[in-house]
């Protein structure tokens, strides 16, 4: 019998258009002979639907976007559950959701609550991950050394701006980056050179989260990690970007035709196996299972900060992730969905021999 693999996809998230790409890829990716894929599209409004199973060769954006029946989120929700995820059989979810309202854990907490074997990080890994300033207070008490921040939530700026702007001045100073504090793709950052950009930089990421990180720049190379697995993960050889942007935004990650990756990356002897080790040391403390990319810089001195983890990295053909574990060990893509949803499946398995009874 196959195995039922739901795809959930878009979302409620400014990540939704990422997320449409990365459920394309996989679909035309899935072994047909092994798993009969059901996509279901969640709309930036948070309806549940699904465009019916599609051949490989037929999964495009615009074949992916269905409509919902029911305009209530409740209500559409409860249709996908109760229809094609209550089918019999083995069943594993791939939850292709970036950003808000899926890679945060919240989908994840539902599909536990459905006892559902799922890919990818669980629910307290998934909120650890993508709040940044959670994270960043991980990775403090692991000793993972990271560049100078300051956290700053909204109710603190609207009561004193001026205490705000002093401290970001003074303790981090210029050039430095604001970020919301749970979003990914470098959506809501602002490089800022002055006060003015600082004040339009808040202002920005605010409109995208009620809490956000301000950081110092360090100014060198981006060098990037793919780690995979569960209780004993591996780490990929690192990759980087080879670009001439000083900030590496949105349009450049997804529309810069010119970007090309080195991988593995140039690196001075022994810097790579630190890197790796220090990648596999951040997924541990932060209770990762399946995968994460962890991105680091290094600067002129060949001092290293641990930039961020992401939970659900870009997962498309060109994206640093697969592309990474290709090259450290021949892994294809179909390979690595395949060795992500094993991952899957052994957790769940672990989890039912817990009690839950007396």
């Amino acid at each position: 019998m196959k195995t039922k693999l739901y795809v959930l996809y878009g979302g409620k998230s400014v990540e939704h258009e990422v997320s449409l790409k990365t459920a394309v890829t996989v679909l035309r990716s899935i072994d047909e002979s092994r798993f009969e894929a059901y996509p279901v599209y969640i709309t930036p409004d948070g309806l549940w639907c699904t465009p019916g199973q599609l051949a490989d060769k037929e999964a495009t954006i615009e074949r992916l976007i269905a409509q919902p029946a029911f305009c209530d989120p409740a209500r559409s929700m409860g249709e996908i559950l109760a229809g094609i995820m209550a089918l019999p059989g083995p069943k594993v979810v791939l939850p292709l959701l970036h950003g808000s309202n899926g890679e945060d854990g919240t989908v994840q907490g539902l599909l536990e609550l459905l006892n559902i074997p799922y890919v990818g990080n669980g629910v307290l890994s998934s909120a650890l991950t993508l709040d940044k300033a959670m994270s960043k207070e991980i990775l403090a008490r692991t000793g993972i050394r990271q560049t100078e921040y300051r956290v700053c939530r909204f109710e603190e700026w609207r009561s004193d701006k001026a205490a705000i702007l002093h401290e970001a001045e003074n303790f981090i100073g210029y050039p430095c980056y604001v970020k919301p504090a749970s979003l990914g793709s470098s959506i809501g950052i602002s490089r800022c050179t002055n006060r003015g950009e600082l004040l339009a930089g808040i202002v920005e990421a605010f409109s995208y989260d009620k809490k956000l990180v301000i950081e110092r720049e360090v100014d060198g190379r981006e060098i990037q990690v793919a780690v995979l697995g569960n209780e004993r993960p591996l780490a990929s050889l690192p990759g980087e970007f080879i670009h001439d942007r000083i900030f590496f935004d949105y349009e450049s990650k997804y529309m810069d035709k010119r970007l090309t990756m080195s991988i593995p990356a140039k690196l001075a002897d022994g810097l790579t196996s630190r890197i790796r080790e220090l990648a596999i040391l951040a997924y541990q403390a932060h209770g990762c299972e399946g995968l994460a990319r962890v991105d680091f810089f290094l600067d002129g001195e060949g001092e290293l900060f641990l930039n961020e983890i992401n939970a659900l990295p870009g997962f498309t053909n060109f994206s640093m992730y697969p592309v990474m574990w290709e090259r450290t060990d021949g892994t294809s893509y179909s390979e690595l969905i395949e060795k992500l949803i094993g991952l899957a499946v052994a957790r769940h398995e672990a989890k039912q021999t817990i009690r839950y009874t007396r």
